[in-house]
């Protein structure tokens, strides 16, 4: 039982913990780093050495299309919590940098005159400090001389605060805290320097070769004749090794510290390593809003208080045309809306009363729209003589076009068929195209007559015979119309030579007299013969040909 209650116990505990972790992860501020257009290979790497700098509360991974605009990253940033936007773009002449506030802004654009990326930082130096657990909290930020009273200032200052989430002096956690990351100002060039660095604690008031011993590093002892030597006093150690502490970096711990000696209550001392990336910015403006608003301050132009007015009326001006279009808009969309629906209301109306018609048995029935007995070809006239009666003049020739179809008799009246032209007397007849019709018995042209049995074709008694059923024919005049033509035996085509058709020879691919069959036995195990063709009967033709 006791061991059930205790499950019970841990299961709460740990849901109750997440839930106070997702409650911390939404109330801490977020961001986007991206960048805007076309940059180098350059910039895309300082894109991403500053998303590493805004770690863990920023997109690591985020992907930008060439087509997302400004408002689709607008429009995700409010389900997902983000805050700010740190956004790089690229002129044909410098680097900018600007900082969005969301979701009503301002707007604050830097230029970058000089940028080092994280591996120009690193590899400058002779050890270097970086691994992932760093980055698993957010840096520690420190400002540097941003106490002046001027507008632009304190905003930068406001701006940059809010950027990181806001630390409990009283309740932090000191291993918590691995970066650093400080923005220092110089009121006498305007320039803003901002550095990245790696956050260690080592222990003070012990020797070298002892913080050697706790760090589980064994020093070189070849030159101490005692280990009493290595606990009194320092042993000459590499440069690499040196380290050189004061009172610019030595504190007493309140808290116990991650690493050997770092106690509470003792003496330990602060080391920073720069691990980039390194940019110099120049504020060049604020705007109000989110990169289209009010110019609030800039660094090269200074505008009177007539032209601060003439500036603002003349935006009022363009949001009050852009609030009227978009009130016609509106309108409009909405009296097409109305318009297709009392459209739609009026065809299902006609549908309805079309279909009780139909029940009714009085689907058969005329359109109305056509009066009674009219002729649909005198419409025009009808309308000619309309426009008279009303205009009181008489119309263009193109006005009222007449008909060109022949008018014939009212509806229902058998239309006249067509009638030859008789020739008077002495009078020579149309030219007209006269079919010569085949005497009775004689088959057309081409066509071949119902197969009749092959002694009355022999006899010439069928019709296909020529001379019985065609008396007008004279003999010896070639075959008749119909009539069977022996095949020609000459050549085909101009320069081919006639040869007679010569019968397939057995167990061979060649047909014809001259050529020669496979070598081989035939079929009954005899030579085949060589080149001995006799003579066949002609064979008949296909069905079509002549």
């Amino acid at each position: 039982m006791g061991r059930e209650g205790k499950t019970k116990n841990q299961k709460r505990a740990r849901a109750a913990a997440q839930q106070q972790a997702q409650e911390q992860f939404a109330s801490v501020p977020h961001s986007f780093v991206f960048h805007r257009g076309r940059v180098g290979r350059s910039l895309q790497q300082l894109v991403l050495d500053v998303r590493r700098v805004m770690e863990p509360f920023t997109a690591s991974t985020l992907q930008v299309r060439k087509k997302n605009s400004l408002k689709d990253f607008v429009a995700v940033a409010g389900p997902l919590g983000v805050t700010h936007f740190l956004v790089f773009t690229k002129s044909p002449t410098n680097v900018n940098f600007k900082l969005v506030r969301l979701p009503g802004g301002p707007t604050l654009t830097f230029k970058v005159t000089q940028y080092a990326l994280i591996k120009d930082v690193v590899s400058s130096l002779k050890r270097h400090r970086m691994h992932e657990q760093q980055f698993t909290h957010h840096p520690l930020l420190v400002l540097n001389n941003f106490g002046l009273q001027q507008m632009h200032i304190k905003l930068m200052a406001t701006m940059f605060q809010n950027m990181f989430p806001s630390i409990n002096v009283h309740k932090v956690n000191l291993n918590a805290i691995k970066r650093c990351l400080l923005i220092s100002y110089n009121a006498d060039s305007q320039l803003l320097d901002f550095r990245h660095y790696s956050l260690k604690v080592v222990p003070v008031g012990a020797s070298k070769g002892l913080k050697k011993l706790l760090q589980e590093k064994f020093p070189n002892m070849s030159r101490l004749e005692d280990i009493s030597e290595l606990l009194a006093k320092d042993i000459n150690l590499s440069e690499s090794e040196a380290e050189q502490d004061g009172t610019h970096n030595i504190l007493e711990l309140p808290q116990a510290y991650a690493g050997r000696g770092n106690m509470k209550a003792q003496q330990s001392a602060v080391r920073l390593t720069e691990i980039g990336p390194r940019m110099t910015l120049q504020l060049i403006k604020v705007e109000e809003g989110l990169n289209q608003g009010n110019v609030l301050y800039h660094g090269f132009i200074l505008k009177t208080e007539e032209e601060l007015r003439a500036a603002l009326a003349r935006k009022e001006e363009r949001l009050r045309l852009k609030a009227e279009r978009r009130r016609r808009q509106e309108a409009d969309v909405q009296r097409k809306k109305e318009q297709r629906e009392a459209h739609r209301k009026q065809s299902l109306a006609g549908i309805k009363r079309k279909q009780q018609q139909g029940e009714d048995g009085d689907s058969g029935a005329e359109d109305p729209g056509m009066p009674e007995g009219q002729d649909p070809a005198n419409q025009s006239d009808d309308d000619a003589e309309y426009y008279r009666q009303e205009v009181g003049e008489e119309p263009d020739a193109d006005l009222f076009p007449k008909s060109a179809k022949r008018k014939y008799g009212p509806p229902g009246s058998p239309q006249p068929s067509k009638r030859l032209r008789t020739s008077q007397p002495g009078e020579q007849p149309a030219s007209r195209k006269v079919k010569h019709r085949r005497p009775p018995g004689q088959p057309q042209w081409g066509r071949r007559s119902p197969r009749e049995p092959r002694q009355q074709r022999e006899t010439g008694n069928s019709p296909r015979s020529g001379q019985q059923n065609n008396p007008r024919r004279p003999k010896g005049r070639g075959p008749q119309r119909g009539a069977r033509s022996p095949k020609p035996t000459g050549p085909r085509h101009p320069g081919q030579q006639g040869t007679k058709r010569g019968p397939r020879l057995p167990g061979s691919k060649f047909k014809g007299p001259g050529k020669p069959a496979a070598r081989g036995k035939g079929l009954r195990g005899k030579p085949a013969a060589w080149g001995r063709g006799v003579r066949q009967r002609p064979r008949a033709p296909k069905k079509g040909q002549h």
